[in-house]
């Protein structure tokens, strides 16, 4: 791949292949869903899976470990994991102050599931092995989450972009109204009846309905979605190498600030628009579930593809940073607030993470 050594091609090169890989993970959902309920797959378990599993971010971060931007990889965990936990949470704290009991269980595995992570890093290293375990211990705990959600009477592992699927399994007789799990209406009837403002700040317009096709049609259209995530995260990944580069900055810094805050502009629209609409529960599972993922599974298949260095601003900047805004989180959370206050909170300490990552 013949790459430009304009700063301002690079940068419109890094741009397109953002772009493309949000879009074609937009339509890998979309496809995968809809050919699951096709196929009599449960609408509810692969919410589970998907609401727990951010692509954009597993894409973007195995492209940058295959090519041996190890750095770049990880620097994508922690900003992106921040970026839930402080600009997300801390937005809607800010917008719209809520009340919510969490699960306690939800509570101890936001706090707990990144100590293994992080008793790696303290070696200096987290070698193919380590990430090995690390990818392990995800499936145990999704499978944990799904059985939670089983027995739970509200839904928290429910990501917003997937309500509609799991209404397409419950086809509502006429004069019904379809209901979410938990009971509530559908998501679409409260965007007609509430305000005008609109938080989806992701690719969704642009991306076609597959509602009527066969399921083997559709399982085509995500094969093709991820050869275009492939090709878009190369563009990604060779753009951002010859940005850092240029700029002389770390593939570490760079990764955990710019790329990860252009891939996870959609996560504001998963987290504020659920709480706007009174479905908090969503908003904390999609913080839950991310954090879990990038934590465990992301790490893993990172450490799996490239031994990744953990010493130096690892220790010093990226964990301090995230155990804060844990910290600050888990404690809302237990209170059952999310207070304009905490959300001021969460936004400094983000704004003070940039600073820290160029100092």
């Amino acid at each position: 791949m013949v790459v430009p050594s304009s700063p301002v091609a690079l940068v419109g090169l890094f741009l397109v292949g953002v772009v493309l890989v949000i879009w074609c993970v937009e339509i890998f959902i979309e496809a995968v869903a809809q050919s699951a309920v096709s196929l009599g797959v449960s609408g509810f378990f692969l919410a589970v899976v998907l609401a727990g599993v951010d692509l954009e971010n597993a894409v973007l971060g195995i492209t940058a470990a295959f090519v041996e931007l190890p750095g770049l990889a990880l620097g994508t965990v922690f900003g992106e994991s921040l970026f839930v936990l402080a600009v997300a949470v801390g937005l809607a704290g800010i917008l719209v102050p809520f009340r919510m009991d969490v699960p306690r269980a939800y509570l101890a595995m936001l706090v707990l599931v990144p100590v293994p992570a992080f008793a790696l890093s303290i070696g200096g290293t987290i070698d193919p092995l380590e990430g090995a375990a690390l990818l392990g211990l995800f499936v145990p705990l999704l499978a944990y989450i799904f059985w939670h959600e089983r027995r739970s009477e509200t839904t928290y592992l429910l990501s917003a972009e997937l309500q509609e699927v799991i209404d397409l399994e419950a086809e509502p007789g006429e004069g019904e109204s379809a209901e979410t799990p938990d009971g509530g209406d559908e998501l679409g009837g409260r965007r007609d009846r509430e305000g005008d403002l609109d938080l989806d700040l992701d690719l969704d317009e642009f991306v076609p309905s597959f509602e009527h096709r066969s399921g083997l049609f559709n399982l085509g259209i995500a094969v093709l979605a991820v050869v275009g995530m492939t090709v878009g995260s190369g563009i990604t990944v060779v753009s951002a190498e010859g940005i850092f580069v240029a700029f002389g900055i770390s593939g570490l810094a760079f990764g955990a600030t710019v790329l990860s805050f252009i891939a996870s502009i959609e996560e504001l629209a998963l987290t504020v628009e659920p709480v706007r609409r009174n479905r908090p529960e969503l908003a904390i599972g999609n913080v839950v579930g991310s954090t879990v993922f990038y934590m465990t599974a992301n790490v893993g298949i990172i450490a799996l593809l490239h031994p990744i260095s953990t010493g130096g601003d690892v220790l010093t900047v990226h964990w301090p940073f995230l155990a804060a805004c844990v910290l600050v989180v888990t404690v809302m959370l237990t209170r059952g607030r999310v207070t304009r206050v905490g959300g001021v909170v969460l936004i400094g300490l983000y704004l003070v993470y940039w600073v820290a990552n160029y100092l």
